[in-house]
């Protein structure tokens, strides 16, 4: 029977009609999430290039590298521009409370201090409040803050605030191991080294049950 239904003739004299009652949530528009490119210049980049590599006393006059000052500024464009996407989430309608994990996402980054790569991968895993997210976004704000100069600690937790303002969950946890090509390969030259950094939000901070479980799902503890 339609609660909403019009009285019809049938319907007895002096009976009340029943209200329609909403249970449905409402819907929420997915957030569109767009890193503004406007500032990048290849053509500037590209003859910037071309000068330092001489300044380095490189010859890009070269059949071999005269074409290397164009790529080194698509390359590096590419690395400053995460892809646009929608945070999508979706009515949490079971009540879900157990940890969401996505584990092994690819991280590429570029240190800010020496400009060159950090690669790694980050564990992502929150407690659902009253909405879930499309587990590929979590890759999506990884990316999202990856795709800048960063420092691993400010990447790591950049990527949990912002999942606790957007998502609103009980509780939030990051983890990235990495590796720094600006100490394996220059400096201090330790090959093989990684760096660890997590950021726990929440009951995953203040509940230690909870917070040993997600360390245990991400793999770093038995």
């Amino acid at each position: 029977m339609d609660l909403a239904a019009p009285i019809t003739p049938d319907t007895p004299t002096g009976s009340a009609r029943v209200p329609a009652v909403e249970t449905s949530i409402p819907s929420i528009s997915p957030l569109r999430v767009v890193h503004d490119t406007g500032g990048i210049d290849l053509s500037a980049a590209e003859r910037a290039a071309a000068r330092f590599l001489q300044a380095l006393g490189l010859d890009t006059d070269t059949e071999s590298l005269q074409g290397t000052p164009g790529r080194m500024a698509r390359a590096y464009a590419e690395l400053f521009s995460p892809r646009p996407f929608d945070l999508t989430t979706f009515p949490n309608d079971e009540g879900y409370d157990e940890l969401v994990l996505a584990r092994s996402i690819p991280v590429r980054s570029v240190c800010e201090h020496h400009l060159l790569p950090f690669v790694g991968t980050a564990h992502v895993g929150y407690l659902p409040g009253h909405r879930i997210l499309g587990l590929s976004k979590l890759a999506r704000v990884v990316e999202y803050f990856a795709c800048r100069p960063q420092v691993q600690e400010r990447l790591t937790k950049q990527v949990a605030d912002w999942l606790q303002a957007h998502l609103e969950p009980k509780g939030v946890g990051v983890v990235i191991e990495a590796e720094h090509t600006c100490m394996t390969l220059r400096g201090v030259q330790a090959t093989g080294s990684s760096t660890l950094t997590s950021t726990l939000l929440g009951t995953l901070r203040h509940d230690a049950r909870t917070r040993a479980e997600f360390l245990s799902l991400t793999g770093l503890t038995t």
